[in-house]
């Protein structure tokens, strides 16, 4: 299809169009996830090549005069880089944009839960993938799991609504608390999304992921869970709700039941590169252009430009090997 340059739309050549912007904030982590960051993984970025603030609020704002109104921060661990709150100030002040949201570990949130919203923050993604402390510690490789569900406290004292926790269920690893943790998440007012495990990397293909349609069917007839109506938050996850309304549990499933027809976002790593597929290698460095000095102009036309080369999807099945990028530098 042709495109418009004055169109205020990012349309791709696959008739979707991208109005999710997620951008990592650091490749650092606290925790060391099995599926996420290899245990002695050390290859960081030098932090001179972190896109600054000033860097991320202009590519964020060019976004969003193309149509982008959901901007995610990620990791990593988002937490970490120091004065978040005043990244997302700047993102909350740009008009067109309107949700921001975060996805991270939960480990420093107790600590920044009242700042973030004063600066802006709608919603949060809290990564939790067991109840059990040993679990927890075999997962992260940390005693993480007080810290955890005090950011979750605090997150939902705080006034940050929906609260989601993300759960990667793994086989024989933590799919026996799944049950517990739909409990959980119903009886604490959050949602509830298990995500399939993605294989990217030596370490993730080393993890044996579930198909979450088998789970479903369980969920559904143990909780009389209904098909929700509700848009919750424009991602991949497709939710079931409880008779009531009263809670609800989302179902992100790369692996049985992709989503790459709908696919409407694009991710930025923490030194500016634009990755167009999650599962693909289609990409724009954008970090050169910025300090090149290039104007909101001439960004936007880069911006149009790749997006057109945004891949119809992904290809974890058929070739799991093709992608060697570590999770925790992809940006969530």
């Amino acid at each position: 299809m042709e495109h418009r340059n004055d169109t205020p739309a990012l349309i791709d050549r696959f008739n979707r169009r991208v109005d999710y912007l997620r951008v990592s904030v650091t490749d650092r982590c606290d925790m060391r996830c099995t599926y996420c960051m290899p245990k002695q993984f050390t290859d960081y970025e030098d932090p001179a090549d972190w896109l600054s603030f000033i860097e991320l609020t202009q590519v964020i704002r060019v976004f969003s005069t193309l149509g982008v109104r959901r901007v995610r921060l990620t990791g990593g661990e988002p937490l970490l880089r120091r004065n978040l709150p005043d990244l997302v100030g700047r993102i909350a002040a740009l008009p067109g944009v309107d949700d921001i949201s975060l996805s991270t570990n939960g480990s420093r949130l107790g600590r920044q839960a009242d700042a973030l919203v004063k600066a802006g923050l709608n919603r949060v993604n809290i990564s939790l993938d067991s109840l059990d402390q040993g679990c927890i510690e075999k997962i992260t490789g940390r005693d993480t799991l007080d810290s955890v569900l005090h950011g979750i406290s605090a997150a939902k004292a705080a006034g940050l609504t929906p609260i989601k926790i993300n759960m990667v269920v793994m086989a024989g690893i933590n799919d026996h608390e799944i049950e517990r943790m739909v409990e959980f998440a119903l009886d604490g007012g959050y949602i509830l999304r298990l995500i399939e495990l993605m294989p990217m990397g030596d370490t993730a293909r080393g993890q044996v992921g579930l198909d979450l349609s088998v789970v479903r069917e369980r969920l559904v007839a143990r909780y009389d869970l209904l098909p929700s109506a509700t848009e919750l938050g424009g991602g991949p996850a497709r939710y079931w709700e409880t008779r009531d309304g009263s809670g609800a549990v989302g179902f992100i499933t790369p692996m049985s039941q992709h989503f790459c027809a709908t696919c409407n976002r694009v991710r930025l790593t923490v030194e500016g590169t634009l990755l167009l597929c999650l599962g693909q290698e289609h990409s724009l460095e954008l970090r050169p252009l910025l300090r090149a000095g290039i104007t909101d102009a001439e960004l936007a036309e880069q911006i149009r430009t790749a997006i057109d080369r945004k891949p119809e999807r992904h290809e974890f099945r058929e070739a799991p090997e093709r992608l060697v990028r570590v999770m925790s530098r992809t940006g969530g």
